[in-house]
């Protein structure tokens, strides 16, 4: 695997060297793609829209100033496009009714998801996003999956600070109360304590 910084990658390819894009590709291509299914929610949709973020990416690495880092810069191209595509099919992902979750519960829930096998737990909580609605999503993805800050994330969904951190609250208690169900028969065993 190749340790160069993305930076050095970026002025290859402002340099002629239109083949070291191929390693920012491959080095944020899953990435990407994670963002962009978690808000769109549709395989060959994802694949098409992050697909395209790495073509706009590229045709626009002139514009990168580094200002921010890459993977910033590509995460927001990344998001602008999947909102373009929920746009451009009118498509409104409904969400379940999501009930409100307690402190307490959420420690039950954290306890029984600590129990299942870590493949399993994975994919239960990736299930459960999606059911988040899809900036919701995007901002959960980003912020523990993508170890992105607050600002990172600001700068990817231009949303303020305050906003993103009221979201990732509200978020994370939604998303408790969806896995609540997922890990109920965990709970369930041990007469209603976490096990």
């Amino acid at each position: 695997m190749n340790h160069q910084s993305d930076q050095y990658y970026i002025q290859q390819v402002l340099e002629g060297e239109a083949n070291a894009f191929s390693t920012l590709v491959e080095r944020y291509q899953n990435l990407v793609y994670t963002v962009v299914y978690r808000m769109i929610r549709n395989k060959e949709e994802a694949e098409e829209v992050a697909q395209d973020t790495f073509i706009k990416a590229y045709k626009s690495l002139s514009n990168y100033r580094g200002e921010a880092k890459f993977s910033t810069w590509l995460y927001t191209i990344a998001y602008r496009k999947s909102l373009d595509a929920i746009k451009k099919n009118k498509r409104f992902v409904s969400t379940e009714l999501i009930e409100e979750i307690s402190e307490g519960e959420v420690g039950i829930v954290d306890n029984a998801l600590s129990y299942l096998q870590d493949k399993e737990r994975k994919q239960i909580i990736s299930d459960s996003i999606l059911k988040l609605p899809e900036e919701e999503a995007a901002i959960v993805t980003l912020y523990y999956f993508e170890e992105k800050s607050v600002k990172e994330i600001k700068e990817i969904v231009g949303l303020t600070e305050d906003n993103i951190k009221i979201k990732l609250y509200r978020s994370r208690k939604k998303l408790y109360s969806i896995l609540k169900y997922h890990v109920s028969p965990e709970i369930n065993t041990n007469n209603g304590r976490a096990i």
